[in-house]
Formats: C-alpha cells, sequence, structure tokens
C-alpha cells in the first residue's frame, strides 16, 4: 500500500471510529476520501482496507461501484447509434443519466440500516457526463449511516475538485485527506 493511501486509510479509520452523532442532516453524514487523481488504481486496490477499518469499527459496510454507470446507461439508449455521430444531441439526455445514478444510489441507501457506511467508488467514470455534486446533493437526505465517496481530486478551504478539472465546488461533506481529518 502507498504510503499516502496508507495515511488516507489511518484518517479515515480514526473518523470513522469516533461515535457517530444522531440527528444530522444528510449532507453532514457525507464523507470524502481525497486522494490525488494518479493514485486512483492504487486506491481501488485497497477498497478493502476501508471495509476492514470500517467494520474494526463495528460498522457495516456497502460499495456502490458507479464506474461503469455511463456505459451501461448508453448501451440502453435507443439512439446511442446517433449519439455517437452526433455527441452535441446526447446533451438534452445527460439530466436522465444523472437521474439513473441518483435511482442506483437511492436503491442501495434504502437496503441498508443505519450502522452501515455506504461507499462510492467510480466517480471519475461520470467526469464529464455528470456531476458528483448533483447525485450527492439528490441522494444526501436519504443516508441513514455514513456515505463515503472515494474521491480523486483536490480538497481545499472547502472547495473540492474532481480530477483537478472544474472549477471547485463548496460542500459540507467531511473531507478526509492523506494529510489529516477534519
Amino acid at each position: 500500500m502507498s504510503s499516502r493511501i496508507a495515511r488516507l486509510v489511518n484518517s479515515y479509520q480514526s473518523y470513522i471510529e469516533l461515535p457517530w452523532e444522531k440527528g444530522l442532516a444528510g449532507v453532514q453524514k457525507v464523507i470524502f476520501a481525497v486522494y490525488d487523481k494518479t493514485e486512483e488504481l492504487r486506491m481501488r486496490t485497497q477498497v478493502e482496507e476501508f471495509e476492514i477499518a470500517t467494520k474494526s469499527a463495528k460498522h457495516e459496510w456497502c460499495l456502490i461501484d458507479i464506474t461503469d454507470a455511463f456505459p451501461q446507461w448508453m448501451a440502453q439508449q435507443e439512439y446511442r447509434e446517433g449519439y455517437f455521430e452526433y455527441p452535441e444531441d446526447l446533451q438534452d439526455k445527460l439530466g436522465e443519466f444523472t437521474e439513473s445514478v441518483v435511482t442506483q444510489v437511492n436503491a442501495q441507501l434504502n437496503e441498508v440500516e443505519e450502522n452501515t457506511v455506504v461507499a462510492i467508488q467510480g466517480v471519475a467514470g461520470i467526469f464529464g457526463f455528470s456531476h458528483v455534486s448533483e447525485i450527492i446533493a439528490a441522494v444526501a437526505n436519504n443516508v441513514k449511516g455514513r456515505m463515503l465517496v472515494f474521491f480523486p481530486g483536490e480538497y481545499e478551504n472547502n472547495n473540492y475538485r474532481l480530477l483537478d478539472a472544474r472549477p471547485g465546488w463548496n460542500y459540507q461533506a467531511v473531507p478526509i485527506t492523506a494529510n489529516k481529518s477534519l
């Protein structure tokens, strides 16, 4: 395990072991594990370490991988071949894609108990087709326990930037980084 990922796991474990406060708003139950985009492949091989940390803190674990959400959604579209020829026509349909991801995440959130960490992996896979901020905002109020979002990007001054590409957005999730947890 790379030392940065090991530090991230340790930061997460220190946070998740704390007693869970009751009565929090949905946005206060969301945790972003922020790591450098160059660590994405290493992080994927270490997700189990987060599960181990979660279970050692006496919580349940549920992993949702949305990496392939877009190609799976696109495969179901009647006019998919036309979208490859005229990609600009897809812009009007991307809201439906976002809704499909929200539906997928909410389905899992409805299946778990209050003692569960629901982890979302693969948010880089939706880059350019949807925004993590929209998806998290749409599902946050359905989080019963905690939601952990594996986030390849940056966190600075309460701003998150996915893949360091788009201007950041301010979100009230709990940031966990390799350097510290807040």
